[in-house]
């Protein structure tokens, strides 16, 4: 399907380049994706450096002040940004194709010149207590990292990817030294491009501003995460209760993979789905219900999320439990067609926007380890049907349930009630 246009060439200091050529376009999205991220953290004594540390490469270079980074990508029309996850640290531009080597050089020299500003680290470190603020005053985001904190209680993968107050306080610029020096390191990166590019073209762009970077020592994987579940809840004064209610998962490369992102999908993804069904457009119960499912290399977190008035609260997670419960025996063949109709849709049109493309095709073959399959990918969505979801259901329902929950809570039943309704799953 798209094999063909993807090709892959690797330094010789282990870089990875990658270009999937679009022809007919004419933008194209080029950035540096690094294995790098919140699970490479000690949680307690620097939570949050790999996401200060992103934030802080856009303030300032040698020859480019922060101002001039925040304009040099946008005079000629495009876009500069960067995110953390757990696993993936990612700086990417989207601009017209024949700006993509200026767009290259200005993701160069953040990446490896960037020079960290005291003045400009107190800056950025109290912009980043704001983002943590906003997100403790928006409550869906709150249940969510109360769910990952209660799913992996004191791990890495289970701490917010933006670090705590008290953590980012102490953080240094040392720390994000040391931090870069470690985890940005050429063998794990790649140098991904989509669009109107050119691979030669784009091989000596990385070659130019990258070749001459260092390998360095391997730096080790963190430890398997240990799912434990449980309960977090605070009450707190808000107009809805907020519940989300998780189950471990599965990862990325685990065989199941797929017929889980269809149980996620045929349980809470979309006004079709079971729980928008039944909770929403039945009984009135919720605005809204959703589930999902993130998938990381060695695991995975299920999550169903909900926001409810207090009055409703009391019947809410019976409901969901019921409907949890009852799925992997009563599974129609129409709603495995939509769940493989929407996961195909959800690749094939997501590769229609250049940055998404580049986004999936570089964090594929930086995790994974080889080029984005299309055709492949495709082959093992069709393959996904009726019995493998109902597999996946009472594989993931077995589970010791995580619950979360924040706001008005008092009539939400206890843990033990919810488990034991869950119980029936298994």
């Amino acid at each position: 399907m798209d094999k063909d246009l993807i090709q892959v060439t690797r330094l010789a200091n282990g870089l990875t380049v990658a270009t999937d050529r679009v022809h007919g376009v004419h933008s194209a999205a080029i950035g540096v994706w690094i294995a790098a991220g919140a699970r490479y953290e000690d949680p307690e004594r620097e939570g949050g450096l790999a996401h200060l540390a992103e934030h802080m490469l856009f303030k300032g270079t040698p020859t480019r002040s922060a101002a001039d980074i925040a304009h040099a990508v946008e005079a000629y029309g495009g876009d500069l940004n960067a995110y953390t996850g757990r696993e993936v640290t990612a700086y990417h531009a989207h601009v017209l194709a024949e700006d993509a080597p200026h767009a290259a050089d200005v993701l160069a020299d953040m990446i490896r010149r960037s020079t960290l500003p005291e003045d400009e680290l107190a800056r950025e470190k109290a912009v980043v207590l704001q983002e943590i603020g906003m997100c403790a005053d928006t409550p869906d985001d709150r249940v969510h990292v109360h769910a990952y904190t209660t799913a992996w209680p004191g791990q890495a993968l289970g701490a917010p990817v933006l670090g705590t107050v008290q953590t980012v306080q102490t953080l240094t610029r040392e720390a994000i030294m040391a931090y870069t020096h470690r985890a940005y390191r050429p063998e794990r990166m790649v140098l991904y491009a989509a669009g109107g590019v050119k691979h030669g073209a784009v091989v000596d762009l990385a070659q130019d501003h990258f070749g001459d970077m260092q390998a360095g020592p391997a730096l080790a994987y963190p430890a398997p995460a240990r799912y434990a579940g449980g309960e977090l809840r605070e009450n707190k004064a808000l107009e809805q209760a907020h519940v989300f209610l998780a189950f471990p998962g599965v990862a990325r490369d685990d065989p199941e993979y797929y017929a889980v992102q269809a149980l996620a999908i045929v349980l809470g993804g979309g006004a079709a789905s079971r729980l928008f069904q039944e909770i929403r457009e039945k009984r009135g119960l919720v605005y809204t219900v959703s589930a999902f499912h993130a998938a990381y290399r060695d695991t995975g977190l299920f999550g169903i999320y909900a926001g409810t008035g207090p009055e409703s609260l009391a019947d809410l997670t019976p409901v969901a439990c019921d409907e949890v419960t009852r799925l992997a025996d009563t599974l129609t063949e129409a709603e495995t067609t939509r769940a493989r109709a929407q996961m195909r849709a959800r690749l094939l049109m997501g590769r229609e926007y250049m940055l998404h493309r580049a986004d999936m095709g570089a964090r594929h073959l930086l995790l994974k380890g080889q080029a984005l399959d299309v055709a492949s990918l495709v082959a093992k969505i069709e393959a996904v049907d009726a019995p493998a979801i109902a597999r996946a259901a009472r594989r993931v329902f077995a589970g010791r349930p995580t619950l979360a929950a924040l706001g008005p809570i008092g009539a939400l039943e206890s843990y033990d009630a919810l488990a034991d309704r869950l119980k029936r799953c298994t």
